[in-house]
């Protein structure tokens, strides 16, 4: 399977905080601007992660084929709400690494039905209990190769909290302040270390495991890059009758990091929380030999070399030079400047833990997830996909001023088949907290706990 995405011409429209926060895959992309003095820059970075065992999936696939098509677009989405979405006739947007658009994953019209992504065969098996929707949106014409990418919104999540700070109270805003700049000052030397192997210092990766894994309490977001990074590393370099299996049907496979979260996370489950993701050197090489056993001598170097230089880029301003940058003596006004990525993460996570997330949850969030949407319309994108890589996850861009048609679905032979069409309305509003599994698992309180009403 391959395809050419090179004659897909994005609009000339471009909001430049969004199409930022945006990787594209065609062919003759811009590369971004990165910070001076990094050891390799994001064209040297995409040629080498091109020329993986499964590079290729990289450029074509069956998802960017499905883009690059221009023809309806198929998604399945589980649910354990259809009872309230028929009673409503509405659906509304989820919070989440997608910024507002509804998960969903990729499903390819077949003969005998539409099957599902191996992402998507993974939660038929896995979420057995949940309803099945299926989403027929009509992108008229090509859809840009931009895929979302959640490791690269630190700006602005900074700039939510900047425009909405006054949801807190003062005392609440000096707390949130301190208390970031503290554990940022209390990872300095793990941090500087981060940028000092991305500028090409050569630190034995055992070490730099060791001491990232201990940091990721402080900054959960390295929680989220480690995980990132040793994914990116499974799929692209396995070799395996599973992995080989879905590279014929185009796709990478998901499994893997699926495989790995579960693996690692014994809370994983109830909540896929990537802050608690921080194997020491020696239980990821654990964990990768349970995956994958011939990918484990390879792993540490990979995760090294590449979460490195991802962390460099997505969490300091490009006009920075890396190699200048510390953050042993950093203050709120300094992290602005120079790391305004790391900030913006760091506040977004602490924001998100407060007690107070379920009052400040619609006044952070939702200005984000229309200003995606926006941007997902002036580009003509109605199902954005998850960019950090293009492993299946996408998205249902609920602000899509077609629409989309609803069907229920039933399973047969691993294949979706539609059953009864819904009349639902998109609504471009954020689902309420209770109903996110966010929300479930930290915020919402026990039938019958009056404090819920006020």
């Amino acid at each position: 399977m391959d395809f050419d995405v090179s004659t897909v011409t994005a609009p000339a429209f471009a909001d430049p905080v969004w199409e930022d926060t945006h990787t594209d895959y065609s062919p003759g992309h811009r590369p971004r601007p990165v910070p001076r003095g990094l050891a390799a820059d994001d064209t040297e970075w995409r040629t080498y992660l091109q020329h993986t065992p499964n590079g290729w999936l990289l450029r074509a696939g069956s998802l960017l084929e499905t883009l690059a098509s221009g023809r309806p677009i198929y998604l399945m989405h589980t649910t354990a709400n259809l009872a309230a979405i028929r009673a409503s006739g509405q659906l509304y947007q989820a919070p989440g690494c997608m910024v507002g658009a509804l998960y969903c994953v990729l499903l390819t019209p077949r003969p005998a039905g539409l099957r599902p992504h191996n992402l998507g065969a993974w939660l038929l098996a896995n979420k057995a209990h949940r309803d099945i929707l299926i989403f027929e949106v009509t992108p008229g014409g090509p859809v840009p190769a931009k895929g979302i990418d959640y490791l690269r919104l630190g700006t602005v999540h900074l700039a939510s909290y900047l425009d909405n700070r006054a949801f807190l109270t003062p005392t609440e805003d000096n707390q949130l302040r301190a208390a970031a700049v503290q554990r940022i000052r209390q990872a300095a030397d793990v941090l500087d270390m981060l940028l000092a192997v991305a500028c090409g210092t050569a630190t034995p990766a055992d070490r730099f495991l060791d001491q990232l894994a201990a940091a990721v309490p402080l900054v959960p977001f390295l929680g989220y890059l480690y995980f990132e990074a040793t994914s990116e590393y499974l799929m692209l370099h396995s070799t395996g009758p599973q992995t080989r299996a879905c590279a014929e049907a185009g796709e990478m496979n998901t499994l893997l990091s699926k495989d790995l979260a579960f693996a690692a996370v014994d809370t994983m489950g109830e909540l896929f929380d990537l802050a608690l993701f921080r194997p020491d050197h020696a239980r990821l090489r654990e964990l990768i030999r349970q995956v994958e056993p011939g990918l484990v001598d390879g792993v540490a170097e990979y995760v090294r070399h590449r979460l490195a230089h991802l962390f460099a880029c997505v969490a300091l301003d490009p006009s920075q030079d890396a190699s200048a940058v510390t953050f042993a003596q950093a203050t709120f006004d300094s992290l602005i400047r120079t790391a305004p990525g790391l900030l913006g993460q760091m506040l977004f996570r602490m924001v998100r833990t407060s007690p107070r997330y379920p009052q400040l949850y619609p006044a952070f969030e939702q200005p984000k997830a229309s200003r995606a949407s926006a941007f997902w319309n002036a580009q003509g994108i109605p199902a954005p996909f998850n960019g950090v890589i293009p492993k299946g996850e996408i998205g249902l861009n609920m602000a899509w001023p077609a629409g989309a048609r609803v069907w229920t679905s039933e399973v047969g032979q691993g294949l979706l088949h539609p059953v009864e069409e819904l009349a639902l309305t998109l609504v471009p509003r954020l689902s309420d907290l209770r109903d996110t599994a966010l929300g479930r698992a930290r915020f919402t309180l026990p039938d019958g706990d009056q404090r819920r009403k006020h």
